[in-house]
């Protein structure tokens, strides 16, 4: 991230296919005032609550699970169909922090490891690193996930002593590849988890931009026997800037003797001692955007989605354009059908070095897929994210993109 970071900064001008960050045009001040009223009007209706009472919830230190929680459990019901217990939710600081505070939770000994698709979110890997918690890589497939593959994982870590607690996987359109998992998938995924005694952390940033087919549900929907903890956050829908994520961690694990508790009262202990409440103000924007849309971020999120749609669709005829088939031999991408990324396979190995040539000679950033895989090697393959862009710059980085390529193919 850091890499990525500073070659931006070195090359202002570059345009950018490396940042998976949402649409900015229509970010408002006078927006985030409005939710911010918005929620204030809300706690204003709770008969215990005066301005006094209203004012310390806002600008006080704040209660550890979140003071959002109810609109969060209300959101997932009209959205997701998941019905949760708010109890259930713990409102973190990102969705970085969910990860980090339920690997955590999860890592008992040292035999301890979570399994995760490889390609895969490069932050999975660093929560579990400062966990320290052992990754073992999943393949991926065209399905999202090589379940064949997470069999034979199981069977090779269970064979070594080691503890598989949970897996993580993005099902909707994932981070690099935007691949989406089937139905079927999904329902095999949740079988495994329960033959095989693990959970499954599901996270899901970009579920909310499906194409025109609609979207399935949830794993955490599907889910009957408590397998899935699910991980969100308000960084794409919402904004990044407030920093705002949630776990919903329903599980009941056992403390001392017989008893029991919700594995989100582990998580909170653990955040008390980490970053102690997720700022109350930032709650509180996102709870305002969550009442002004009647709970509804599918509602709040028109025209994003449509924003990511045409984006999407350009890229797709704009590389079709550029590379009709037979002409540049071993170039190809993928398809997804929502979300932010796509991968483009390209005849060349494509490593550190080489985006920043691209950068300095062709005025174009992307990413290297190593990232997404956490060893280093250098592959052909590279990530394009389209979320952020304008048609203009699209298409001026695509041109520029085509011309890398072509160099580079001969």
């Amino acid at each position: 991230m850091n890499f990525l970071n500073e070659v931006a900064n070195h090359f202002p001008d570059a345009i950018s296919f490396a940042a998976g960050r949402p649409f900015e045009g229509f970010f408002d001040i006078q927006s985030v005032h409005g939710y911010l009223a918005t929620y204030r009007e809300h706690l204003l209706t709770n008969p215990d609550y005066d301005e006094a009472t209203v004012l310390r919830t806002l600008m006080q230190y704040g209660r550890t699970k979140g003071i959002i929680h109810d609109l969060i459990a209300a959101h997932l019901d009209i959205d997701e169909n998941i019905t949760v217990d708010p109890e259930s939710i713990v409102v973190t600081v990102g969705c970085q922090e969910a990860m980090f505070l339920t690997l955590r939770a999860l890592r008992r000994t040292a035999d301890d490891v979570v399994l995760a698709v490889l390609p895969g979110y490069v932050g999975l890997a660093g929560a579990a690193q400062l966990a320290d918690m052992t990754v073992l890589g999943v393949k991926d497939s065209t399905a999202g996930i090589d379940l064949d593959d997470l069999l034979l994982v199981l069977d090779r870590a269970e064979a070594a002593g080691q503890k598989p607690r949970a897996c993580y996987v993005t099902p909707d359109f994932a981070n690099p590849s935007g691949i989406s998992f089937s139905l079927e998938t999904r329902n095999q995924l949740l079988r495994i988890a329960d033959e095989h005694d693990f959970l499954i952390l599901e996270d899901n940033p970009y579920g909310m931009f499906y194409g025109d087919n609609g979207y399935l549900p949830t794993l955490k929907a599907l889910d009957r026997t408590q397998r899935v903890v699910y991980l969100g956050s308000f960084a794409k829908t919402g904004f990044p800037g407030a920093r705002v994520g949630y776990v919903v961690a329903d599980q009941r694990v056992h403390t001392v003797g017989e008893a029991t508790e919700l594995l989100a009262d582990q998580l909170a202990k653990i955040k008390s001692m980490l970053t102690v409440n997720t700022s109350p103000i930032a709650q509180a924007i996102i709870g305002g955007k969550l009442l002004q849309n009647g709970g509804s971020l599918r509602l709040a999120s028109i025209r994003e989605r449509q924003i990511y749609q045409n984006n999407l669709h350009q890229i797709l005829a704009g590389l079709a354009t550029r590379f009709p088939p037979g002409t540049v031999p071993s170039v190809s991408w993928n398809t997804p059908t929502g979300g932010f990324f796509l991968v483009l396979t390209v005849p060349f190995v494509v490593d550190d070095d080489l985006l920043t040539i691209s950068a300095l000679e062709h005025g174009v950033l992307w990413t290297p897929l190593h990232y997404f895989y956490g060893d280093g090697q250098a592959r052909n393959h590279l990530r394009l994210s389209f979320s952020h862009l304008t048609p203009d710059e699209i298409e001026t980085g695509l041109d520029r993109l085509a011309a890398f390529v072509r160099k580079y193919s001969v």
